[in-house]
């Protein structure tokens, strides 16, 4: 199932770029299901002090690879950003032994179901109950804000990286069409019966309004109340750039996107 969701040769279709000085992101096709367009994306974080913060790694290529040589090779923490997004979660771990590996709520459990990704060893671990007193390090600690959005069906983890005002987040938002995660591909992003639906559903730019119904009806339905307040939470930072797995990056105008797409569970919130 995997060959049906990735590409055979991430490195003849990874686009990698500089977001910022300190923002590196990885972007290549990632078919939803084995049939929607929708991209993956890794991002890699340098922090004042040198080390790598890894989110959600894509496949470890030769281009990754020398990109990472080239910021230092100091990778100090690896994160899945859901309890979806850990596909290659071993193939790092394994080639950077030493980095702390952040996940969430279940996680390491249904990593140890599979004999393929067995044996990660997870340093921090998000649940409800922790979520308030977690702490990574002083030194992650000094250049993020995080928020567990355990409420959200796919249990997010969300990250602000306050150097550069980015917010780094998987399933909480898409940003579709998925171009750049296509753009070195033969095939378009909007591609597609199914790709053409569903990037209409789930696109970011207008009102939005099928992806406020999803996230409304859908993704926040098991504790609306929890995923609104972590909604309020993450609207208080101060970040103009989002780095979505799924899409184009946002950049310049992430707030006004962000606080589009989530305006049901902030309006709410506010009651």
């Amino acid at each position: 199932m995997t060959s049906k969701l990735i590409p055979g040769d991430p490195s003849s279709v990874m686009v990698i770029r500089k977001v910022s000085s300190n923002i590196t992101t990885c972007s290549a096709p990632f078919n939803r299901f084995g049939h929607f367009k929708v991209g993956g994306r890794g991002t890699i974080v340098r922090l004042q002090s040198g080390a790598l913060a890894v989110f959600s790694p894509t496949a470890l290529t030769h281009e990754v690879r020398s990109t990472v040589q080239a910021l230092g090779d100091k990778v100090a923490y690896i994160s899945a950003l859901d309890y979806e997004h850990h596909i290659f979660l071993s193939e790092w771990s394994k080639a950077y032994p030493t980095a702390k590996i952040l996940g969430v709520d279940g996680l390491a459990e249904k990593r140890e179901a599979s004999k393929e990704t067995a044996g990660t060893k997870f340093s921090h671990v998000w649940t409800q109950k922790n979520k308030g007193d977690m702490k990574v390090d002083e030194e992650f600690d000094r250049e993020f804000d995080y928020e567990y959005v355990g409420s959200h069906s796919n249990k997010e983890l969300v990250f602000l990286h306050k150097p550069d005002k980015t917010l780094i987040e998987a399933d909480l938002m898409f940003s579709l069409p998925a171009t750049e995660q296509y753009s070195r591909t033969e095939e378009g992003a909007t591609s597609g019966v199914l790709t053409k639906l569903f990037v209409g559903l789930m696109s970011s730019q207008g009102h939005a309004t099928w992806q406020k119904r999803f996230l409304w009806y859908a993704a926040s339905s098991g504790d609306r109340e929890g995923f609104n307040k972590s909604m309020k939470k993450i609207d208080s930072w101060d970040f103009n750039t989002i780095i979505p797995c799924h899409g184009d990056v946002i950049e310049g105008n992430g707030k006004g996107i962000f606080r589009n797409v989530m305006e049901w569970h902030l309006k709410a919130q506010s009651k």
